[in-house]
């Protein structure tokens, strides 16, 4: 039997965890609808192949008893992600995917008793959406135990794979979220901001609606949580100025055209980027009393993290090493899961109590 599955494997992401895994010595199938670019990737790799669609259960099937996990890497997840997981039900595989997207991460936490019960992990979230944060926000949890509020946010360099940027796209017409008192709300987008300091000075920063809205409670039990990312000053001004025309954005054919300028014009971050490049990512957590505590990580790029915890958890899984159900990177291994990681770096200032 094989390690791991890697569906959508010939896409930006999935190339990069195939490579990984594969350098790391592990059993890969690479899978995907595409037969050309399934085949050429696995004459190039050295790896046994699968042809099949979502939409094809018996043949989804018989490709997932043959392998321990899937690595599932072919967005968008709100749409790919229920056939996947019903196939590592019905096979009895361990689930695992990169995606960030929060709807994902509740749909598939409500699977919590059907995975336990098939004796599989149902673990999403590998990449960079969501390890570092999940890890930092566990982190902050055991700092300050009392935390009632989290905030989290990144800043990161380099550009966006054609896969993120469909997502983001799709997104289009939707505002923000955030947490408030355990239940997701939906939050005009540009309306919350700040100054953070990532790690080199202070930068403005706009809350998002990234994962940890969601994986973060879960992995914490704190019921106010906030994410938010560095951009340019004008940024939540034209934020604001775009949710106005959110409904238009929205719309068949402004996704239509704008996923074929994605397809013409994004190719992704290039080996130098992903090599050099560096992300931080900041975390605060506060009591009602005015205990604060916070703490920072200093990662590599954005993709290349990704490759890197996606194998790492990976492999773990793989070996029997999480417990069964739904679990978010932390829950599952802790908060020194990305201290694992080769470039991660992890500092902590000092508790202080505010007046």
């Amino acid at each position: 039997m094989a390690d791991l599955l890697v569906y959508g494997s010939y896409g930006y992401t999935g190339r990069l965890v195939v490579d990984e895994a594969t350098d790391r010595g592990l059993d890969v199938v690479v899978a995907g609808r595409d037969r050309n670019a399934v085949e050429n990737q696995a004459i190039r790799r050295g790896c046994e192949e699968r042809v099949f669609g979502l939409d094809e259960p018996q043949l989804l099937d018989t490709a997932l008893e043959e392998v321990e996990a899937v690595v599932h890497c072919a967005g968008p997840f709100a749409a790919t992600a229920e056939p996947m997981v019903e196939g590592c039900l019905r096979t009895g595989t361990h689930y695992l995917d990169i995606t960030g997207e929060i709807e994902v991460f509740e749909r598939l936490a409500a699977e919590d008793g059907r995975a336990d019960d098939a004796g599989i992990t149902v673990l999403p979230g590998v990449g960079f959406d969501v390890v570092p944060t999940d890890c930092l926000a566990a982190h902050l949890a055991e700092r300050l135990p009392d935390a009632d509020r989290l905030s989290l946010g990144f800043e990161a360099s380099g550009g966006i794979s054609p896969g993120t940027a469909k997502t983001a796209v799709r997104g289009l017409g939707g505002g923000g979220a955030v947490r408030r008192d355990g239940r997701i709300e939906s939050v005009p987008m540009g309306g919350d901001t700040r100054r953070i300091d990532f790690g080199r000075g202070e930068r403005t920063a706009m809350a998002i609606p990234w994962g940890d809205v969601s994986t973060a409670y879960h992995t914490t039990g704190i019921g106010d949580v906030a994410v938010y990312t560095a951009v340019p000053s004008w940024a939540p001004r034209a934020a604001r100025i775009a949710g106005l025309v959110g409904p238009l954005a929205g719309s068949g054919p402004v996704q239509s055209l704008l996923e074929r300028l994605v397809d013409a014009r994004v190719d992704g971050p290039d080996e130098r980027t992903r090599r050099e490049g560096e992300s931080y990512v900041w975390g605060e957590v506060e009591t009602d009393d005015g205990e604060r505590a916070v703490s920072r990580l200093v990662a590599p790029e954005t993709y290349r993290l990704t490759k890197l915890t996606a194998v790492e958890i990976a492999e773990r899984v793989a070996g029997g090493e999480a417990p069964t159900g739904f679990h978010t990177p932390a829950g599952a291994f802790g908060p020194d899961l990305i201290l694992d990681i080769e470039g991660v770096e992890r500092t902590d200032e000092p508790v202080e109590q505010r007046a």
